[in-house]
């Protein structure tokens, strides 16, 4: 069987694509392929401590459709508790392969798992999500006035997406303040990766600073972009680069992006389930050695953890924010006969320092908490604490010459 490997993202998670040749298979068939590639790449070699062999025959001669082979797929799959490692039937696939082009319909917003609860990783930007007023860590209690508890992130999804012009309900539950139901409309969402305005037209950027604010690593320009940025920037004494709630996307985004601020030294490390650590290292391909903070939240994810977490282990940048959401996985995404996909975790992820992040998150070196009172006064505290060390950051580098 060929195979085809590229680099992808899911809107939760970065991976990789593995396109398998298309064929058509017996029920059987697919769900034996599906129990082949967890027992040959799943991250875990103990599969969540159990015994994978007794999966394999389970159904045997009892899957007699294709709906039959994916109820045995997500009860197999479901045993390795792992919300990242999942079956996407034809439609769900086809939406995740969209998204990878750039466009999305629904109502832009990333979904997750957190202690068995559903909540928003993070709004798209200027997404009907995001103008409705949902913030990262958000929890989804009820979709059209079905609860979620119990619910699947496939599940979710697909409850949530729709065609443009319809609406969804959600309830909706934020620490500290009663819940609330949002009926949002779903619209055609076209991804932006790269803006240089701050997220409240509030805010003023003084001039000798560069602020690029990144939203996700889901485009394939997102780097170029950002080298474009940093070149013309001549001007500048340093750069703020805002990751809060980005979710992430593609890893070699987050390569290239921390490639462009390093100049040598470990980017990210990845542990399979033979133990095999790859270690990516920066290529001396440095764009600027000016002074740099990131600013990160509870939202930002994945690639944000990966790329914040190269600078801040190489002493190349100040990170300032709140701890980010903890997602140190890395999921591969197969196609499977019949036009379904699957996801599957086949590495951990780690800092350069060795850190495991995963359920954890990157702790910023400045902790500044970004209350419902900011928000709604449109008074962004974070961003004002990264001008200020920024500032500082640049006075000292003027003063070391």
């Amino acid at each position: 069987m060929k195979r085809f490997i590229k680099p992808c993202l899911t809107m939760t998670s970065v991976l990789y694509l593995s396109l398998n040749t298309v064929f058509a298979a017996t029920p059987a068939e697919l769900y034996d392929d599906v129990w082949k590639l967890v027992n040959k790449k799943y991250y875990d070699p103990t599969n969540n401590s159990q015994d994978w062999a007794k999966w394999r025959y389970r159904y045997a001669h009892k899957l007699k459709t294709v709906d039959d082979a994916y109820v045995a797929i997500d009860t197999m799959l479901a045993s390795l508790n792992d919300p990242y490692t999942r079956l996407l039937q034809p439609k769900e696939f086809s939406e995740e392969t969209q998204s990878i082009k750039g466009s999305l319909k629904g109502i832009g917003t990333q979904i997750g798992l957190r202690d068995g609860n559903l909540v928003i990783i993070a709004p798209l930007e200027d997404s009907p999500a995001e103008k409705a007023g949902l913030l990262a860590d958000d929890q989804i209690l009820e979709i059209n006035g079905e609860s979620t508890k119990g619910i699947n992130i496939d599940a979710a999804a697909d409850k949530i997406r729709g065609e443009k012009g319809t609406s969804v309900t959600l309830l909706i539950q934020r620490k500290g303040v009663p819940n609330k139901i949002y009926s949002i409309v779903r619209d055609e969402i076209e991804i932006k990766s790269v803006s240089c305005k701050p997220p409240f037209e509030t805010s003023v950027i003084p001039e000798d600073i560069q602020y690029i604010r990144l939203s996700s690593f889901i485009s394939k320009n997102a780097a170029s972009e950002i080298e474009t940025i940093l070149n013309s920037a001549t001007d500048k004494k340093g750069f703020i680069l805002d990751l809060r709630s980005n979710p992430g996307g593609l890893l070699t985004n987050a390569v290239y992006i921390s490639d462009m601020l390093l100049k040598g030294g470990v980017i990210v490390s990845t542990v399979d389930r033979d133990r095999y650590k790859t270690t990516t290292r920066a290529r001396y391909n440095q764009v600027t050695q000016k002074p740099v903070v990131v600013l990160i939240n509870k939202g930002s994810a994945s690639a944000s953890e990966i790329l914040s977490g190269a600078l801040k282990d190489n002493h190349r940048a100040t990170i300032v924010g709140e701890q980010s959401f903890g997602k140190g996985l890395v999921q591969e995404i197969n196609k499977l006969p019949d036009e379904a996909g699957m996801n599957i975790t086949i590495q951990r992820y780690l800092t350069p320092s060795g850190t495991d992040i995963h359920k954890k998150g990157i702790t910023p070196d400045i902790v500044v908490e970004l209350t419902k009172e900011n928000v709604d006064n449109k008074d962004d505290i974070q961003l004002k604490k990264a001008i200020e060390v920024l500032k500082e950051m640049t006075c000292l580098a003027r003063q070391n010459g």
